[in-house]
């Protein structure tokens, strides 16, 4: 009997798959920190003896090469990606053994790259899992615009080939096991459930439903935009990432944390966005360690500008440490632990600002305040509607674009609260005074905010 374990990796929206038989096992695009791969093989019992990579990822940075080297396995990197380390280049057909009875085959599924393989577990020769990597997703597919503007339509073309050839070879009850597609920006649109299989993919999954035009025009429509650290991910797996070192950082003092903020350093503070608009450090920025901090993180910090941390805990701060190495900020400059009252300098204050929903926003619009409205959700998001009047700054551009928010006070928005803490943490370090509105999208509407479409801008 064959097994598939599933490593989640959140953060980013992605998965890793260990899968093998009672003695050895392959991993299939694993994580930065392989250790969650080694301790899962351990309780399975098993020696990894294959790691197989789907593709040079652009969303994370790979642990394959440092498991491969660990543990003695054969490092399977499709043969079309140009990598700079010694792998075994695999191609369309190859077959590689995983234990008795069990094999991988390779099958060219380009699109999401050029060079972008699936692999296929088969028991007995009779295929049972379908490792899709970032080709056919739950409920869609991943998207192809990473590698090269003037090659996006070609690649979503491939996209919609590779999944129709998918469809062809297999059974309807073989697992779909992409490594994409649950939270992940890789992924062309939202993905559609937790799990599938070929069948359930062919009945619903725009790729296989659709005719090859008109999936193209709608998958390029929906498109939405692309965090800024992809740019650096690929170039970082293509050379071979280095060893991960997750041992503590040096710890800061408030001398020294006042001396990185006069610097330009990014002072990061990873307590909840409640704690944090109660009382921080002023100048240092707000990204909870329970939100999407490797994401947003990465997406908005000037690549290479070393980063301070400031942690509730010791288990906060190891956290944010492994989620930052998987999108390739590896060392933090410095760390603390605790509260404002031990990383604020003395004699100064720590910084604050108010939190609201959007009954209070309305409330203050109705009372004339001087009342700006800005709202960070991304385009596709605001699309679906938006509270009239405000002026839209998606979360990753605002530390860009600070001369774009008008003067007044700042209430600033998203669909549920955690980057509009982000987005006031960035205003509040440039002075501005500002109201974190920490609540869903839907009650803008139940407050009596008044809710534009694209259609009502465009009769307007």
């Amino acid at each position: 009997m064959f097994f598939v374990d599933v490593l989640e990796t959140e953060g980013l929206g992605n998965r890793s798959y260990l899968a093998g038989g009672p003695g050895s096992a392959v991993v299939v695009d694993p994580p930065r920190d392989i250790d969650r791969v080694v301790a899962a093989a351990a309780r399975r019992g098993v020696r990894i003896t294959a790691v197989a990579e789907t593709h040079v990822h652009n969303d994370y940075v790979t642990g394959g090469l440092e498991l491969a080297r660990l543990t003695g396995a054969r490092y399977l990197v499709p043969a079309g990606a140009e990598v700079a380390y010694a792998r075994v280049a695999v191609a369309d057909g190859d077959v590689e053994p995983v234990d008795a009875g069990l094999e991988l085959r390779a099958v060219a599924t380009p699109g999401h790259t050029p060079h972008h393989t699936s692999y296929v577990l088969q028991e007995a020769g009779r295929a049972v899992a379908a490792f899709t990597g970032g080709s056919l997703l739950i409920g869609t597919v991943g998207r192809p615009d990473l590698v090269e503007p003037r090659l996006t339509e070609e690649l979503a073309r491939a996209q919609h080939a590779s999944a129709h050839r998918l469809a062809g070879q297999l059974e309807d009850g073989v697992s779909v096991l992409p490594t994409h597609g649950f939270g992940s920006f890789c992924s062309s649109s939202a993905s559609g459930g937790e799990h599938s299989t070929i069948g359930a993919e062919k009945a619903a999954n725009p790729a296989l439903v659709q005719d090859v035009e008109t999936f193209v025009r709608e998958l390029l429509a929906g498109l939405d935009d692309v965090p800024a650290y992809y740019a650096h991910m690929a170039p970082v797996n293509a050379d071979g990432p280095a060893p991960l070192d997750l041992t503590e950082p040096r710890r800061a003092d408030a001398d020294d944390i006042a001396r990185r903020l006069a610097a330009g350093e990014w002072v990061v503070d990873l307590r909840s966005r409640v704690a944090f608009a109660a009382g921080h450090v002023a100048g240092s920025l707000n990204f909870e360690v329970d939100g999407q901090l490797a994401t947003y993180l990465a997406w908005m910090v000037p690549w290479g500008r070393p980063v301070t941390l400031l942690a509730h805990s010791a288990d906060d701060l190891a956290r944010a440490q492994r989620e930052l190495a998987r999108v390739g900020i590896d060392r933090p400059a410095a760390a603390a632990v605790g509260s404002p009252a031990d990383w604020v300098a003395d004699g100064d204050r720590p910084a604050s600002f108010r939190r609201a929903g959007f009954a209070e926003l309305a409330a203050a619009r109705r009372d004339d305040e001087d009342v700006v409205v800005v709202d960070v959700r991304r385009d596709a998001e605001r699309a679906q509607g938006w509270v009239g009047g405000s002026v839209h700054l998606p979360v990753h551009e605002i530390h860009r674009r600070l001369d774009e928010v008008p003067p007044g006070t700042v209430w600033v928005h998203c669909a549920g609260g955690m980057r509009a803490a982000v987005a006031a943490s960035v205003l509040d370090a440039a002075g501005r005074e500002v109201v974190a509105v920490d609540d869903g999208f839907a009650a803008a509407a139940e407050a009596g905010l008044p809710i534009v479409t694209p259609s009502d801008d465009a009769a307007a």
